[in-house]
């Protein structure tokens, strides 16, 4: 077997304990011991933040098991490869020499690879007469058959990892929708309570909550939530018991009739994405929680900005859909606007006149657009147009294209946002 001695790198490089340590564990492989090389590869690909290596280290290691004549890695089969580093650039889609030199010393290092080195460094492979290998000089793949079973192990810590945040975000988002609505229906029917108080809270527990949580800041956030949503829930089913003592049941079946149609649940803030607001931004706005409602959908509604008459309505054109959604589905448009941040429509058309200008996009072509599609709609899809820049040879000619088509009646924003939202939603999105 290739590895039944120990061997010592070529040149300047040096010997180390990790070397030593990964030959020693190579030659007590077992001879029927086999495994199928992709299958390993593949979970070397989930384990690989455990293990410390580059994506495209996996990238050289590919390319060398790739030169691996059969499917399974057993001793029997030989366990050396010996690809010049010409022939791995190639395999490695033109990945630069020395960044293949960088990788495959990154793998030796992390003791997945082993060199066997010739007496002049070159790798090369000694035959028989009747063609069978006497000896070869290059790369040994022993420690990746002798770490099998580890590698195996730390994919499947891994995936159970990943799985666990999965479900935390899941029960988040439940918490946080049901306490977003469950204050707007005690604010709604006049349920005495400190119900403001309750949603600040609710607010700073989420804006707490940093880009990029750790699983121990998700845990503490759910048991928040759910501690939270808990004690609402005591107070309105107090309240419930109550009313039925009473007997006055069409209390509870009143319904209110309100011309917003905005709730509190579409104007809670995403720890996703921030949304251009910090907590500390938040903590001063309003004294009472229908003052907020007022202020953010005042703020929010298309063709009721600061309750200027003469606006063009969404109902005599294109749907409109709420500024939240607007910046969930295109979170790049939130640099342009005033002091970094979108708060309300006027900034995000103000974001949008400097992303027309950024883009090339004429004065003429933004104000036809504004005028068939009404300004707010106009500046959701230029901050569409911006999200999709680099699939838009021309976002004036486009711009133009959607205008006239929504003049035609042809042309609806909802499959675009959705479209762009669905895009955004699994690498960047956290917690729910």
């Amino acid at each position: 077997m290739e590895t039944g001695s120990i061997t010592t790198p070529f040149g300047r490089r040096s010997m180390t304990l990790g070397m030593l340590a990964s030959q020693v564990m190579a030659g007590e492989i077992r001879p029927d011991q086999s495994v199928d090389k992709w299958k390993l590869f593949r979970a070397l690909c989930e384990a690989k933040p455990l293990l410390g290596i580059s994506d495209r280290a996996l990238a050289v290691l590919n390319a060398l098991l790739s030169f691996y004549p059969k499917n399974e890695l057993a001793p029997e089969n030989g366990l050396i490869v010996f690809p010049s580093n010409v022939q791995l650039s190639l395999r490695t889609h033109g990945m630069a020499e020395q960044t293949v030199r960088r990788h495959l010393a990154a793998l030796v290092e992390a003791g997945l690879l082993l060199r066997k080195d010739s007496p002049n460094g070159k790798r090369y492979v000694r035959r028989d007469r009747a063609g069978e290998v006497n000896d070869a000089f290059g790369f040994s793949l022993a420690p990746l058959l002798a770490r099998a079973e580890e590698i195996e192990q730390l994919a499947a810590e891994v995936m159970a990892e990943r799985l666990h945040v999965q479900r935390l975000r899941e029960r988040i988002t439940l918490c946080r929708r049901d306490i977003a609505k469950l204050i707007e229906a005690a604010a709604k029917e006049d349920v005495q309570g400190d119900w403001q108080g309750l949603y600040q809270d609710f607010r700073d527990l989420v804006e707490g909550l940093p880009r990029s949580p750790t699983t121990a800041q998700l845990e503490q956030l759910q048991d928040a939530l759910t501690a939270l949503r808990a004690d609402i829930l005591n107070q309105l089913e107090i309240r419930v018991k109550s009313t039925k003592q009473r007997g006055n049941a069409g209390y509870i079946e009143r319904h209110i009739q309100n011309s917003h149609s905005e709730s509190l649940s579409e104007l809670e803030p995403s720890f996703e994405t921030k949304q251009g607001a910090t907590p500390k931004q938040d903590s001063g706005r309003g004294h009472g929680l229908e003052e907020e409602r007022s202020e953010a959908i005042r703020s929010d509604r298309p063709g009721q900005q600061g309750g200027q008459p003469g606006r063009r309505d969404a109902a005599a054109g294109l749907k409109s859909f709420p500024l939240g959604l607007v910046l969930q589905a295109c979170p790049e448009i939130l640099a342009y606007g005033p002091n970094g941040n979108v708060r309300n429509w006027r900034d995000l058309m103000t974001a949008a006149v400097t992303v027309r200008s950024m883009l090339g996009v004429s004065p003429s072509a933004y104000e036809e657009a504004a005028n068939a599609m009404g300004p707010e709609n106009a500046a959701t899809v230029m901050a569409c147009i911006l999200e999709r820049g680099g699939h838009i040879n021309s976002a004036g000619g486009y711009l133009r294209d959607l205008t006239r088509r929504s003049e035609k009646g042809e042309f609806a924003i909802g499959p675009m946002l959705m479209a762009l939202l669905r895009a955004n939603a699994p690498a960047g999105r956290k917690a729910g």
